[in-house]
């Protein structure tokens, strides 16, 4: 879908053991390109179960939809033509794009407005987005003109069709991949595949077990610029997984580190020392979102808002010399009931 999504993504990587099972059932591995990323689909093929080439197919037939619906790199889009409308206008969309506006309007109420899927304008005039130029502090003035542009206020839904009364742009990407995993593993299970992880662009979900009885392990990375380090491993079935971090997408001016994360109220990139949120949930649209309102709240309000609505959720925070982690109560008695 973006291009960008490279930076805001890969902060999760997959521990696989490819081991053969017993009764002729064997991991099968299926990728392919997605959203300026890659996706991924290992499950558990048995005897008797659908051909690879129709699980591709099914795969690429979701993601090829997605992109049609809700891409901001391809001006044909379903919310690129919305986006390309003047103020009080109105669109027939699908209905999956309905339901992300109706997703992000509940982050975007629970934050507060600190999350909004309207933040593409501010993406460009930072340098971050789709149409954006040179990376730099925006002046006052061209900030003030932009946020005139920004709020899930101005958006509304009547029947089908999507309205808006300012000429506000969405932008889906901070939601669109897990929207696009929950998508495939449905599919999945409708097919009678019973174990797999499906991912794109790193956004996770994990159900059943390997051939051997282990479980699908994931390791969430460490916050680095430079490489890539595993920092906790986790075993889970039936959940997905969501990290969203500030710190492969950025630019610094003056010395300040301005990253690709926005809180709208302020229409300024977070400053704050949460370097990545991990969030885990069953539904991976949910998980994908939580993920980056948690990030943009900071270390503080996320932890106050993750334990307030007991989230699952794996805070790492920049330290005088590298990173210090902290888990939410639900996170640790998840993972302590998941058979590992």
């Amino acid at each position: 879908m973006a291009d960008n999504e490279r930076s805001r993504w890969g902060v999760l990587c997959v521990v696989l053991a490819l081991t053969a099972g017993c009764g002729g059932d064997r991991l099968q591995n299926l990728s392919g390109p997605t959203m300026g990323s890659t996706w991924s689909v290992q499950y558990v093929q048995h005897a008797d179960g659908p051909a690879a080439s129709q699980v591709q197919a099914e795969v690429e037939g979701i993601l090829a939809e997605v992109d049609r619906q809700m891409s901001t790199y391809r001006s044909d889009s379903d919310i690129e033509r919305f986006n390309g409308l003047p103020a009080n206008s109105c669109q027939p969309m699908p209905g999956p794009v309905l339901q992300l506006v109706q997703v992000g309007e509940q982050l975007s109420r629970d934050s507060d407005g600190a999350f909004d899927l309207t933040v593409e304008p501010l993406l460009d005039l930072w340098g971050f987005g789709p149409q954006g130029r040179e990376e730099k502090v925006p002046s006052a003035s061209a900030l003030a003109e932009v946020l005139q542009r920004v709020g899930h206020g101005h958006l509304r839904i009547e029947g089908q069709d999507l309205c808006k009364d300012a000429p506000v742009e969405v932008d889906f990407n901070s939601i669109a991949a897990g929207y696009a995993v929950d998508r495939i593993a449905a599919r999945l299970a409708q097919m009678g595949i019973d174990s797999f992880l499906a991912e794109a662009t790193g956004e996770l979900k994990a159900v059943g077990r390997k051939p051997d009885g282990t479980p699908w392990r994931i390791a969430l990375e460490e916050p680095r610029d430079d490489q890539q380090v595993a920092q906790r491993v986790i075993a889970l079935d039936g959940y997905g997984v969501s990290t969203s971090g500030d710190y492969r997408n950025y630019f610094e001016q003056d010395g300040q580190r301005y990253s690709h994360t926005f809180d709208a109220r302020f229409g300024k990139p977070i400053t704050h020392q949460l370097a990545s949120v991990t969030v885990i949930h069953p539904s991976t649209l949910m998980a994908d979102g939580l993920s980056t309102l948690l990030l943009i709240l900071g270390p503080q309000a996320g932890w106050d808002y993750a334990e307030k609505h007991a989230i699952a959720g794996f805070f790492v925070m920049r330290a005088d010399k590298g990173f210090v982690t902290r888990s939410t109560p639900a996170f640790d008695a998840l993972l302590a009931g998941q058979k590992q």
